[in-house]
């Protein structure tokens, strides 16, 4: 490769604004990445993947190549930074083998028309190749071709191999620094029915966590069980099968014990109660005998009021 053709394909310019997706995504998380952030987050469409299979497995002896048009973006709120890959610009007149793939001046300059062409309002975010059975790495030429043909800390580099169904992405970290030893993976836009094309073997999906149950406003102690309580008699279930409540018995005062009065007591109850003594008995006489019987005093005191 010649000194002319060293130069980056495209100027930084600066990011579109606009809302991450992660709505609409789900992440593809490589081995060992333990759901960390490799630095800038690649998301891919799924015509895209498909595309890049389709590539890699159109010749699986000697390496095929090409480039990744989309987007450079910031989130309007959080300002993260993430590309969206959603075109592909596979290079047709290279050099290549087992081990290597050179980007002639011709390919770089059909690639470069296919994407006003066809993709005028997208931008290079990275480039791809193949390792047939090789595995994910980057040579010591891949890692000069990405520093010097894509050297923003935006654009990414891609590695599939065939032969095991593999791939990863390689991002620079905050430091701006590549590590060519280590892939991760990315976030896959979905289509409107949810479903997924990613296969890659060394790829898992990452588990999405459980959003945690509300929790309830501040309630003084014991409200809690009273509320249970309540819903639970409240409940349809319970209504219906809730038994009318049985009429409660007025209690009744307790008898008290009739208390028998002692001997002496009976006597001065029986004379507060009963009423005046009744008369002393009269020894009733005929007539006769009383006029018979009158005393003397009484017949003479009667003689002298009839004189």
């Amino acid at each position: 490769m010649e000194d002319k053709q060293v130069r980056p394909l495209v100027s930084a310019g600066t990011p579109r604004r606009a809302r991450i997706p992660h709505h609409r995504a789900h992440r593809w998380l490589a081995d060992g990445e333990n759901g960390r952030s490799g630095g800038m987050q690649v998301f891919v469409t799924q015509p895209v993947f498909r595309a890049i299979n389709a590539h890699a497995n159109s010749d699986m002896d000697n390496e095929v190549g090409g480039w990744l048009a989309g987007r450079w973006c910031r989130d309007v709120e959080t300002k993260v930074e993430f590309v969206v890959v959603e075109a592909l610009l596979p290079a047709q007149q290279v050099r290549s083998g087992s081990t290597f793939l050179t980007f002639t001046h011709d390919s770089q300059v059909a690639m470069l028309a296919a994407l006003e062409e066809r993709y005028a309002k997208k931008g290079i975010v990275g480039w791809y190749h193949t390792h047939p059975r090789m595995g994910l790495f980057l040579s010591g030429y891949d890692v000069w071709l990405h520093e010097h043909f894509f050297p923003y800390p935006w654009q990414v580099a891609l590695v599939v191999d065939p032969h095991s169904h593999s791939g990863g992405f390689f991002v620079r970290d905050g430091k701006n620094t590549l590590d060519s030893r280590r892939y991760f993976g990315f976030h896959e836009l979905l289509n409107r029915k949810g479903e997924t094309s990613v296969d890659w073997r060394n790829l898992k999906a990452e588990r999405k966590p459980q959003p945690p149950a509300p929790k309830p406003a501040d309630e003084p102690q014991g409200a809690p069980e009273a509320k249970r309580a309540e819903v639970k008699l409240n409940h349809p279930a319970a209504v219906n099968s809730r038994q009318p409540e049985p009429k409660k018995e007025e209690p009744k005062d307790p008898e008290l014990p009739a208390l028998a009065p002692k001997p002496e007591q009976r006597q001065g109850v029986l004379k507060k109660f009963e009423g005046p003594k009744p008369p002393p008995k009269v020894n009733l006489r005929s007539k006769a005998d009383n006029k018979n019987n009158v005393p003397d005093n009484e017949a003479s005191a009667s003689k002298e009021a009839q004189k």
